[in-house]
Parts: structure tokens; sequence; C-alpha cells
């Protein structure tokens, strides 16, 4: 069956990804029948191809010179802010310009997933100190120490709520460690976080307003932050951004900012949703939870088998530079593609039998972390707090399972529970 009219528009509403069934269905049929498949948009948006097979996502990710992520080309994300505006206008909401000093601060300022070589590289340098292995390898005694008291706080409860009580817990910990700030502040983090990135979503924004307030909220912490390190700089992700140069220039204030938000969301968002995810996958396939508990090596590779079953960032945009093919389809310069990971995670080329949870399962590497230059910085932190917290949940709560329902949130950028009930 061909891919209708209805189908390919609907990747653009996040109400489409409650469902993934519905969703892997049609990017099953994209990769058999049309893998680069064109998409129109709605409100009167420029459509973008949708780019659905492994190879033709890794061809696509490491050529930046063809295919840009600058967001003065519209950036990674769909719909294009443009399009937000049209929708807003049609709806009845006002929007104001420049009404405050945190939207022009943003606006001046690019963080580096919104930029390509030789600024990309530059930028990622400045953070890269704080990835290192031998940085993470420092931090493993945290991790534990943090997973296992997260653990032993819901210990002799019956069932808790998950997302609240475990899955989000770790990994902002950790990053309000990175930052080298007091703990009290994470719930903030996790709160400008989740309003930023949960627009869609009417269980977390009401309103622009509120949107609006996260930012400056974000922005007056960042500064208050930008302040104190430049007078007692320390061994933190912060002081990286305050102090390092790019081209012998401190970094621009506003790409500053840009680059903090860009750490919040990314540092809390992906790795609380592979963990979620990872319960979620073993609750619904027990018979692989159980080859863990019998053979805990198996840890490792169920990571990844997670990390590529959960594909927490369901996919990034880019726009064509020139005139270019990938594969057979022809595509022209300003056009805007969006590779789905989420798919490509699930190529029958790459995987024998990719539609099931194998936490055995060898071979071929995940696109969940993305490809090429802009690979995620912190993958390898995702991965060692997703396998220390498998590890103790597991020693201490073999019977958890998922009960009811998982609350997703609303988005068709982030596959993300808000929230999920287990029994333990």
């Amino acid at each position: 069956m061909s891919i209708s009219t209805e189908e390919r528009l609907s990747l653009s509403f996040s109400e489409t990804f409650q469902d993934h069934i519905v969703v892997h269905d049609i990017f099953t049929r994209m990769r058999r029948e049309e893998p680069v498949a064109w998409c129109p948009e709605p409100w009167g948006g420029p459509g973008f191809w949708s780019v659905t097979k492994y190879d033709d996502i890794q061809f696509v990710s490491k050529n930046p010179g063809q295919f840009s992520s600058d967001g003065k080309l519209g950036g990674i994300t769909l719909p294009s802010d443009e399009m937000i505006r049209n929708r807003m206008k049609e709806d009845g909401i006002e929007i104001v310009e420049g009404e405050a000093a945190e939207g022009n601060l943003f606006q001046s300022g690019t963080s580096m997933i919104m930029m390509d070589p030789p600024h990309h590289v530059q930028n990622r340098r400045v953070v890269a100190p704080g990835f290192t292995p031998q940085k993470l390898d420092d931090l493993m005694p945290r991790i534990q120490e943090r997973a296992r008291e997260i653990l032993c706080n819901i210990e002799g409860k019956d069932e808790v709520e998950f997302i609240s009580s475990v899955a989000a817990e770790l990994p902002i910990q950790m990053l309000a460690e990175l930052f080298g700030i007091d703990q009290e502040l994470r719930h903030k983090l996790f709160e400008w976080s989740n309003i930023i990135i949960g627009g869609d979503d009417p269980d977390i924004v009401v309103s622009p307003e509120q949107v609006r307030t996260a930012i400056m909220e974000l922005v007056t912490f960042g500064m208050e932050q930008y302040e104190q390190r430049k007078e007692n700089p320390g061994n933190d992700l912060i002081s990286m951004l305050v102090h390092t140069k790019v081209n012998g220039q401190p970094v621009d204030l506003g790409d500053y900012l840009s680059t903090l938000l860009l750490l919040v969301v990314a540092g809390n968002e992906t790795t609380r949703n592979s963990i979620s995810g990872g319960v979620l996958a073993l609750s619904e396939n027990p018979e692989e939870k159980r080859k863990l508990l019998e053979d805990p090596s198996l840890i490792p590779a169920a990571v990844d088998e997670i990390i590529r079953w959960v594909h927490p960032v369901i996919y990034m945009r880019r726009t064509a530079t020139e005139d270019t093919m990938i594969g057979e389809q022809a595509v022209r310069k300003g056009d805007k593609l969006a590779l789905w990971y989420m798919s490509g995670n699930r190529d029958e080329d790459k995987w024998q039998d990719p539609f099931e949870f194998n936490v055995s399962r060898q071979g071929t590497r995940h696109l969940s972390f993305g490809y090429g230059q802009h690979l995620c910085i912190g993958w390898r932190l995702a991965e060692i707090q997703l396998r220390v917290l498998l590890e103790e949940l597991l020693i201490r709560y073999p019977n958890i399972a998922v009960k009811g329902e998982v609350n997703r949130m609303k988005t068709n950028f982030l596959n993300s529970i808000k929230s999920m009930q287990v029994t333990l």
C-alpha cells in the first residue's frame, strides 16, 4: 500500500507519535517503497524530505557541506519558527517581538548543534574536556552512589511513579554535578527543560507566556553562573564555557546561553527517555529481562539494544546547500530533510528481525546518538548512566513491571514518557 498524502502530512503532528505502531507502519512502507519521501507541511510550511533508511541517514549526517545544520537556514527541528508563528497567529495568539532581553540574547546566539564546520568543531572543543574517557571514569563512583541512593529512596514501596522517582533523577543529578551547582537547583533545570521542549503538550505548557518565563529564568540562572565563574572558575562545564576561547576570543554571550540551554535539555531529556523506555521494553519482554537476571554480563549489549529500540531523539533536520542526490532521489538546494532515526533504527537491511527487542543482539550500531560531526557529545555518559542504573535496579527490584498505560509527551521530536507507574 502506497504512502498517502495524509500519512506524509501526519509526520508534522505531535499527536501522530503517540502511537508508535502507526508511525512505524508508515516508516516501514517508506523504507520499502520510497526511502526518501516528500512530505508536505501544515500552516503553509515548505515541506521536507523524509530520509528513512540507515545508510541514507548516515550519508546526509557525514556530509555537512551538502546538508547543513545552520540555524540561519532553518535549524534542526520541524516545524520552523515561521510555521509556528503562522499557526499561533491563526489561533489568535499575539507574537511579541523582542519584548525581553532573554529573547534577544537567544536570537543572537547559536548553540553548536546548529553550527556547521569549522565553527561547530571549534565550539564543540569548548565542552569536550568535560566528556573525556578519563573524566567519565572519574565520575563512575558518583554515578553508582547516586543510582543506589535513588533506588534506596523507593525501598519498601509496592508501586511508584517511575519517571519522577527514578528515571529523571539520575541524569538531572549528574547534570547538576557536571555544572558544579547545588543539587537543589536540579528541580529548576528539570522544569525549564520540560517547558522549553514540551510546547506541543498541553499538560506541560499552557501558554506562550509560560515558555517565555521559563526562558527568562534560565537566562537569569545562566547569567548568574556566568558572573560567578568569571570570578571563581572551577572544573565544571559552565566554567569551561565561560573561560575557553574560540579563535582567541571568549565565547559570545549569546552562544554561551544557547549552548547552556542545549546542555540542559540534552543532559536531561535523552538519558531519562532511555532509562524509562528501557524499563518499559524489559517489562513488555519479560523473557529478555530474564536473560539479564540470569547473566548480568549481557547488560552492556542490552544498553545498546535499549537505545536502538527507544530512539530517545526521533529525528533531526538538515537543509540541502546544493542540488544533489540521496540514493536515487534528486534533492534541490534549500530543500529540508528530516533524518528519522526512529526509522533508521528499524532498517531491515541492517538488523535481522529489527522489530524484536533482543538484549543479546550484536552487530550494527544504532543511530540514536546521531552520526558524523553531530554525534552526541555526551553519548558515553548516557550509556554509563543507563548501564549502572540497570545493574542496580535488577539487583534490588528483579520483579519490576510497568502497570497500566504509559503517558507519552506530545511531541514528534523526542520519545519522551511523562509518567509511568511501576510495581516493584
